[in-house]
């Protein structure tokens, strides 16, 4: 199996097809935020200002990476294509949030937590792990 090959293959079923739609979805939604200003967002201008005062620089930079990161990689899920590359660049963005956000609010949303981001992250690494599943594009690249 090439190198190629051994990204793209996947043995896994129905179920991590849907749980990578999903959470493609939700990522899509959010770097919709952080790039387009849709959704209530700030727009990469306003999602910049955040990143600064977080001390995350250069906060341009910053706010163009982790909103390219949950778009383009929320749909490379939901389409299932180059799913586990995009699920490891998921999989740095969550950290980098946990840790730089949430992990001194303790575990609950309603406190601004990272039960959320520990969610996504689950579901980020089970893609990771497994591939994109059987409804894929990879899947069918694989073959």
């Amino acid at each position: 199996m090439n190198a190629i090959n051994s990204v793209l293959f996947t043995r896994a079923g129905w179920g991590i097809t849907v749980l990578r739609i999903f959470i493609g979805i939700i990522f899509m939604a959010h770097g919709s935020q952080k790039l387009f200003g849709l959704f209530g967002g700030g727009g990469l201008a306003g999602t910049a200002q955040y990143m600064e005062s977080l001390g995350l620089t250069p906060p341009t930079l910053m706010a163009a990476l982790s909103g390219g990161a949950e778009f383009f990689g929320g749909l490379a899920l939901v389409i299932g294509l180059l799913a586990r590359p995009a699920a490891l660049a998921l999989v740095g963005l969550l950290l980098v949030a946990i840790f730089s956000v949430h992990i001194g609010n303790g575990l609950f949303m309603a406190n601004n937590g990272y039960e959320f981001a520990l969610a996504l992250l689950g579901g980020a690494i089970a893609v990771l792990v497994e591939g994109a599943g059987r409804a894929s594009v990879d899947r069918m690249i694989a073959k």
